[in-house]
């Protein structure tokens, strides 16, 4: 026992190390200075990992569960966002357990992290070989490609409803630029502030949906026929599977803490508290608004017009770009990677050298501007492998030896006792995601997406605006 426990102690010291030199250096300098800094930019606790977890968890899709709602109904909403919530937390404790597994592995062979962040392919190529480190990069790369363009295009159809004078285009690509300043944040550990308020903002704005549907009651001849079409259910599903499956940079944010074995349950906690923004927010505005909602995909574009709304989607705009540099920063860092400036400390190099991921993301935003089916189709391709079924695999081969089970840095937790139920767990959620994310996700949301190209056309200037600003409200 108290060999397993060294091993794990074993996982952090470099971290440890390099935060004792850090603190050092600067207790050189102004004492005060150093307490707002350390306040403000190093963040390494539980407390950092939770605010990150939960602020980065919910962002924009918080605007488009209602319309998920309106496809598949109020039931089977609720139900799916607890069920693909409890399923996400146990993927991201997987992923949370290999990473401790790989690092004390390299530990013992005296390889230092000093200035390296450790990524998810990284994990999979030391535990399992370079052809899941080429099926890790890929999934994980477009999947977070694709998440920052998400979260460009829902920008700009937030702020649309309170500038209506530029085109959604235009605006996507005015917060392109203002999102390329998130090159010059470092790591996960210079989130600490951004996590904390993108947290109390995403909190305002789904109180403010659920109270305002709620003051605003039903419409006149309100419906709520769904589910009506399979596409649509799925769709929706698909919608909520992307929800949470957030924890594309589950191994970011360990590596930012000077304890990461503590990291565990984090995700679960986080997920709790993000069902209590979720479930009263998309429940409200689909009892007010109903079958409306199936061609408005934006929440905000029912909800009439008010100095509350206003600050809900500024609240919002901010915490997107929020999102956005939490969604790009792996992919800075894979990019630091292949161009070898990673391990330098000059932060004026890193940015730099970062610009050319900002630009595809960019580009795409523009050629897809379709706010809410875009994130369905990204959760039934991309998310049900990488956050999902990758995970739930690579710990499954990585322990399938008995010496592997044996000597592995976390045992099975207290509530999964057993390693035989642990690989049913992880098989049954294998086969789920495959047929029922992937498969009738993947069919339901592509066959969406495809309608909305044909509808309104890659390059879509304004994509779901009303044909005349003086109907925009109505």
């Amino acid at each position: 026992m108290s060999g397993e426990k060294q091993a794990v102690e074993a996982i952090v010291p470099s971290f440890n190390d390099t935060m004792e030199h850090e603190e050092k250096d600067e207790e050189k300098g102004d004492h005060s200075i150093f307490s707002v800094k350390s306040f403000l930019w190093h963040g390494g606790s539980v407390y950092d990992a939770w605010f990150s977890c939960s602020s980065n968890q919910v962002a924009q899709v918080l605007l488009t569960l209602p319309y998920s709602f309106s496809q598949m109904g109020m039931l089977s909403g609720i139900i799916l966002q607890i069920f693909y919530g409890v399923l996400g937390s146990w993927t991201a404790y997987l992923i949370s357990v290999l990473y401790l597994e790989y690092r004390s592995r390299k530990e013992k062979e005296n390889v230092s992290f000093k200035n390296h962040v450790i990524q998810w392919f990284e994990v999979l190529d030391g535990l399992l070989g370079p052809y899941w480190k080429a099926i890790g990069l890929a999934f994980n790369c477009t999947f977070l490609l694709f998440g920052s363009v998400i979260q460009l295009i829902a920008c700009a159809s937030n702020i649309y409803y309170i500038n209506d004078k530029l085109d959604k285009r235009t605006w996507t690509y005015i917060f392109g630029a203002c999102c390329a300043t998130t090159v010059f944040i470092p790591s996960f550990h210079n989130y600490r502030i951004w996590s904390f308020l993108g947290l109390g903002m995403t909190t305002y704005t789904a109180w403010y949906l659920t109270i305002a549907a709620l003051v605003h009651g039903q419409v006149e001849g309100v419906t709520h026929q769904g589910p009506t079409k399979l596409v649509l259910y799925f769709t929706g599903a698909t919608n909520i599977l992307y929800t949470f499956g957030g924890h594309a940079v589950t191994i970011e944010i360990m590596h930012a803490m000077w304890k990461p074995q503590k990291f565990k349950y984090i995700y679960l906690l986080a997920t709790l508290y993000v069902y209590t923004l979720t479930l009263p927010s998309a429940a409200a505005v689909y009892w007010a608004f109903g079958d409306q909602l199936l061609n408005h995909s934006n929440a905000f574009s029912l909800l009439p017009q008010s100095g509350w709304r206003d600050a809900a989607v500024i609240l919002m705009l901010i915490h997107q770009f929020i999102t956005f540099g939490f969604a790009c920063t792996p992919l800075y860092f894979v990019w630091e990677k292949v161009v070898g400036v990673h391990d330098t400390k000059s932060i004026c190099l890193r940015a730099v050298s970062r610009l050319p991921v900002v630009i595809p993301i960019w580009f795409l935003g523009i050629i897809f501007p379709f706010f809410g089916p875009i994130n369905s189709a990204v959760g039934s391709l991309l998310v049900s492998f990488t956050v999902y079924i990758i995970p739930a695999m690579a710990h499954m081969l990585t322990y399938k030896s008995a010496s592997a089970r044996k000597n592995a840095v976390e045992k099975p937790p207290f509530f999964l006792p057993s390693w035989t139920a642990i690989y049913a767990v992880n098989a049954a959620i294998v086969i789920w995601v495959f047929v029922v994310g992937f498969g009738l996700g993947g069919w339901a949301s592509m066959t969406n997406f495809i309608k909305q190209v044909d509808t309104f056309g890659l390059f879509a200037k304004c994509y779901q605006c009303p044909p005349s600003p003086s109907s925009k409200h109505h």
